[in-house]
């Protein structure tokens, strides 16, 4: 079970931080992703970390901005955003996923219901 929290509504170029518990599985044998979706469009991947949290990756739309971060001992992954831009509206989502480096939504076993994130101009 993934649990999402931290949504709200932010100014262009203020500062969320997502945070995401899991509980029912062996949290550190998963790899953690961020996945984004607006209305109208599709879910994207945001970003992802590894099992120990020493390799991150990021999409090119967030890069620089946004930063992801887990605590294996919390079972907690975090999505640390700044600099927030009116295009990052959109429901943010963690999911779970037993595949390396993976950053499509069907490599993803498990999935948060999703919080909301709002950014106004």
């Amino acid at each position: 079970l993934l649990v999402e929290s931290g949504g709200g509504l932010v100014q262009a170029g203020g500062s969320l931080r997502l945070s995401c518990a899991a509980s029912g599985r062996t949290f550190s044998n998963y790899w953690m992703g961020w996945f984004r979706q607006a209305p109208g469009k599709e879910r994207e991947f945001v970003g992802a970390i590894s099992w120990s949290g020493g390799r991150t990756y990021y999409a090119d739309s967030v890069k620089g901005r946004f930063t992801i971060s887990r605590d294996n001992a919390k079972n907690m992954v975090y999505l640390q955003m700044n600099s927030l831009k009116p295009e990052d509206t959109a429901v943010y989502y963690c999911a779970a996923s037993n595949i390396a480096g993976a950053t499509l939504t069907s490599k993803y076993n498990y999935w948060g219901q999703g919080t909301q994130v709002t950014v106004s101009s």
